[in-house]
């Protein structure tokens, strides 16, 4: 039986190889605020310092690192050549970047996409307006999925199975004091986003933060990832989120079509009836 390429079981989380240790290296090394020192990168990977040194020092040998002033690490140039290369050749990408700009230019908030890896999302392309306050989620930023809003949009168009593989595990953490961690709660937040075609993060992940972002999917119907915007909340007020939502949506869909999905139908909420009428 093939093994799905998004679960971990317990057993690797605990036993570590080399490959496994190289990747938590390499991951710490491209974060934000480059060059980061040796002991930055054990700190955050949890591994012994002369492993970390061990495997930068051959990470350099091949150029996916590179030395820097007072003993740290950036990336190298191999590593950026081909991080440049893999997001050039995305066909998703490729439709995502003008649907961004667009969506920056006409609700004014910052605009990305995120892609789906095991429970996590991980933001890949940013559209930004010039402004002076810049959001945390930069390319290369990583959030649980139950608690961001395209994670949530992710979740909301998920079979039942892999969608409660994320829910349903154990020690939700609270990212914010408005962070949702019971399942039950965020299972209703999903099936309004799934209803409504778009999920609202109402400072789920970042405080004084609020998003909206709407599913990618490709001509299987597979969730491929998702379109977002953030703004803070008293700029993507309620009544900005009626507003953007459905631009958002329009967004998803637009590349999703790109990818060959079909146009999904959208649920109906039962308007009340109006003054005079029978129900």
């Amino acid at each position: 039986m093939v093994k799905a390429v998004n679960t971990w079981s317990i057993d690797q989380e605990i036993v570590k190889g080399p490959v496994d240790k190289a990747m938590e290296v390499l991951e710490a090394l491209v974060q934000p605020g480059s060059p980061h020192r040796l002991g930055e990168i054990a700190s955050r990977t949890g591994l012994a310092k002369p492993t970390v040194h061990r495997h930068l020092r051959t990470m350099a040998e091949h150029g996916f690192a590179e030395p820097a002033e007072g003993g740290s690490y950036r990336p190298g140039p191999r590593l950026l050549g081909l991080a440049a290369a893999a997001l050039d050749d995305s066909r998703v990408l490729e439709l995502t970047r003008p649907a961004l700009a667009d969506l920056r230019r006409r609700t004014g908030h910052v605009a990305f996409y995120a892609a789906r890896h095991a429970r996590d999302a991980v933001y890949l392309e940013q559209s930004e307006p010039a402004r002076e306050y810049r959001m945390n989620t930069r390319p290369g930023h990583r959030s649980p999925l139950y608690a961001c809003g395209v994670g949530l949009a992710m979740l909301s168009a998920l079979p039942a199975d892999e969608c409660a593989d994320v829910l349903d595990a154990p020690g939700l953490e609270a990212r914010t004091p408005c962070t949702l961690t019971d399942p039950a709660a965020l299972r209703t937040v999903l099936a309004e986003a799934a209803l409504r075609g778009y999920a609202v993060d109402d400072e789920y992940d970042e405080q004084d933060v609020r998003s909206v972002a709407a599913p990618v999917v490709d001509a299987e119907g597979r969730v491929v990832g998702a379109i977002g915007i953030s703004g803070l909340t008293f700029t993507l007020d309620p009544d900005g989120v009626e507003v953007s939502g459905p631009m958002v949506r329009a967004a998803a869909r637009t590349v999703s079509a790109g990818l060959g999905a079909r146009t999904p139908v959208l649920g109906v909420v039962p308007a009340e009836p109006r003054r005079g009428e029978r129900s």
